[in-house]
């Protein structure tokens, strides 16, 4: 049956550019949808805010990241085409126009939608200071005399004084200046440059330790509005103190972007921790890409900031608004407007395996535990790592660290437990981007409290998530397992969605001693249970899994494969779904990001659809199922099926053997495709569409699960109460 496949495949070059969408291009459109999200009139007010601020903060990693990324190869002459047949220099002009008419969009909707909406709500942004009322301007001349003004650095540029380094994505203004005469003409001797009577450049930088947002209140009548000002526009009115012996001439607000990438030859390091403090240092003055400014600034002061910075034109973004949206975001935590969220979801709940009392280990012994974040808490995964710290009969933990929260209780824990005598063995992974600082110092705190740190594997970065707890007990050492899709991060764990393992199933456990032991010494074992492990076998796996159920769809056996991830853009397993679909195997993908896929193409894709979801939580869990002839395997783990994952990262994927357990991942799986609310559609030419709702049952996934969540507690605890007795005697409940 698979030479059919084969043979079709000479047919059907099944590698041609035509079937495969730009990485760049797809990240695009998938923004597009998070920004429909605040174009959604069905949203709630706040929610759409939210969403403007999340597609702003979006916008800028692109940017840093992957723009970056391409114009490093044009700079180095680098021609070849990528899966979609474009070079990158070919890419970065579609990108341009996308990201244009993206920003746009972006302004357009906050200037033409949000402004009057939030002033019907009773939310006013004030933009020019005479527009403020006395009590305001009393107010604004207090906080800016007292708050603002001992913080700002007003830096004048001149043949003595060069042009400063402005820092990546700070918010600054920019300022053209001429010397002030007196009565004779003359200019004051403090002056540079007074015979020339040039106008001179100054900088000041909006300072980011003080809130963007400032508060002004309300006026005195009932139904008077909440009136708020920015900081910029506060500092630009109050400029002339900063300048006094000259006029401004204008002034405007403007950003940069600079590349994130480091370059590190972790082979010629001996020490990574060092060379990454010492790549932290040079990413703040790397190459601008992207410079952002004011619509309605003066030709000139541009013209000033394009040299200094040496911009080129297509990098060079006028923005009719304020720059960074971002602001938004603390606009959606100001009181008052509760009533402009969304409700119904009243936060995590307990794992029905957790709502008794006791111990952790005991509750893992008795049947292996599914987490479904952040619909049920990620309170389990704190306690696990707690209650190891402090329990006399655990003798080590080991865990892999990639992003954490600022106040980690896990980092707390760990450093309790070497403190306390385990063996603490702790992966912390200084690669993982803009969490690099914050690693360093989790590491040297690990360090200091006597734990067993690493900084990961020469040339991979280790995104796994895994936690091992050996105990010993009664009948001997027995190894307790954490394995997740999403990070040890107890905020983020509230954001995402995610699901998580926890077992004491021996071979599982085994795999996770021999996982340790290769990270941290050469020791690979020669065989592996359960976990499936990339760089070495993750991708051959999958190919595996796939090509099965395309020989199984044409031997006429059941077939099928379900998938939900990040972001797909593999060349070999896209090439792989292409066969099995030419096979006749149903494949359903929920792709929240990048997908390079294209679905619809006739003798190719039809039997692929790729949806993604977009909702108030960001879909984060990576799980995979296959039909396999009615005996379904499905798998969950960290990686998606990108070549990064797959080819440089170090991974781990774990099957879900019990059958409750599996039950609920197909759940989650199951509930997501019939999504009508939150779901978007591929189309034939790579863009999407929401679900065409007429005559279905409305279905928001999301919601849903967190129903679900709070009735199956409600239920479990009602339960509780029927069957406790009431005994008259004592008036006690037994």
């Amino acid at each position: 049956m698979a030479d059919t496949v084969k043979n079709n495949r000479q047919k059907t070059d099944l590698r041609s550019p035509e079937y495969y969408i730009n990485r760049e291009l797809s990240w695009l459109e998938f923004n597009t949808r998070c920004l429909s999200e605040a174009r959604n009139h069905e949203n709630p007010l706040f929610e759409r805010l939210k969403f403007l601020s999340i597609t702003a903060s979006n916008l800028d990693e692109f940017f840093m990241v992957r723009v970056a990324s391409l114009i490093d190869m044009v700079n180095a002459g680098y021609q070849k085409k990528d899966i979609a047949g474009l070079t990158a220099e070919e890419q970065l002009k579609k990108i341009g126009k996308k990201a244009r008419e993206f920003v746009e969009l972006q302004y357009s909707t906050y200037n033409r939608s949000f402004l009057p909406l939030l002033l019907q709500e009773k939310l006013e942004f004030v933009e020019e200071y005479t527009d403020l009322t006395d009590d305001e301007k009393a107010f604004a001349e207090r906080y800016y005399r007292e708050e603002v003004f001992p913080v700002l650095t007003p830096m004048a540029v001149d043949s003595s004084r060069p042009f400063p380094l402005v820092r990546n994505r700070t918010l600054n203004m920019a300022a053209l200046l001429k010397p002030r005469t007196d009565e004779d003409g003359n200019v004051p001797r403090l002056v540079r440059n007074a015979k020339k009577h040039e106008d001179e450049l100054a900088l000041v930088q909006v300072p980011s330790v003080l809130p963007r947002v400032i508060v002004l209140g309300r006026g005195e009548g009932d139904g008077s509005p909440l009136r708020i000002m920015l900081l910029e526009n506060l500092i630009r009115y109050m400029m002339p103190g900063l300048f006094q012996r000259y006029q401004i001439q204008s002034c405007g607000t403007f950003r940069i972007m600079r590349s994130a990438d480091l370059s590190i030859e972790e082979d010629e390091e001996g020490d990574l921790l060092k060379e990454i403090e010492k790549q932290l240092k040079k990413r703040q003055r790397s190459q601008v890409i992207r410079l952002e400014y004011e619509s309605g600034m003066d030709k000139k002061l541009v013209r000033r900031l394009v040299d200094n910075l040496k911009v080129s034109e297509d990098a060079r973004y006028p923005i009719d608004g304020p720059i960074d949206l971002t602001f938004l975001m603390k606009v959606y935590g100001l009181e008052g407007f509760d009533h402009l969220k969304e409700h119904g979801y009243a936060g995590p709940v307990e794992n029905p395996a957790f709502l008794n009392p006791g111990s952790v280990f005991e509750k893992i012994a008795k049947k292996d535990i599914l987490l479904h974040h952040p619909y049920e808490s990620f309170d389990p995964v704190v306690a696990f790592v707690e209650e190891a710290a402090s329990d006399p009969d655990v003798l080590a933990i080991k865990q892999t660290l990639y992003r954490v929260s600022g106040n980690s209780p896990i980092i707390a824990s760990l450093s309790k437990a070497a403190e306390n005598g385990k063996q603490v063995t702790v992966l912390v992974e200084l690669k993982a981007r803009f969490d690099e600082e914050h690693n360093i110092l989790w590491a040297r705190m690990l360090e200091k409290a006597g734990a067993h740190v690493i900084y990961g594997l020469v040339g991979l970065k280790t995104h796994s998530k895994i936690t091992l707890v050996v105990r010993r007990e009664e009948d001997g050492i027995r190894r307790y397992v954490h394995l997740g899709t999403g990070n040890y991060n107890d905020s983020t764990a509230k954001l995402y969605t995610d699901i998580g393992l926890l077992t004491c199933d021996r071979q599982t456990g085994e795999d996770a001693t021999a996982f340790f032991n290769m990270i941290s010494g050469y020791n690979e074992p020669a065989s592996w249970n359960k976990l499936i492990l990339a760089p070495l076998w993750m991708k051959k796996r999958f190919l595996d899994l796939i090509h099965r159920e395309r020989d199984n769809a044409l031997s006429g056996a059941e077939s099928g494969i379900i998938a939900k991830m990040n972001s797909l853009c593999d060349p070999d397993i896209m090439e792989a779904l292409y066969e099995a679909s030419c096979a006749g195997v149903k494949i359903e993908l929920i792709v929240r990001g990048i997908c390079c896929i294209r679905t619809g193409i006739p003798g190719v894709s039809e039997n692929i659809s790729v949806r993604s979801i977009v909702g108030n939580f960001l879909e984060h869990a990576r799980i995979f199922c296959f039909k396999n002839a009615g005996a379904y395997e499905i798998y969950a783990g960290s990686a998606d099926w990108m070549p990064r994952n797959l080819d440089r990262r170090v991974e781990i994927v774990f099957p879900l053997e019990d059958e409750e357990l599996k039950a609920k991942a197909m759940h989650i799986l199951t509930s997501q495709l019939s999504d009508t609310e939150k779901a978007h559609i591929m189309q034939p030419d790579g863009t999407y569409a929401r679900v065409d709702r007429r005559g279905k049952q409305p279905v928001n996934s999301q919601k849903m699960f967190g129903e679900e969540a709070e009735a199956a507690v409600k239920e479990i605890r009602n339960a509780d109460r029927s069957t406790r007795v009431f005994i008259p005697e004592t008036g006690q409940k037994g």
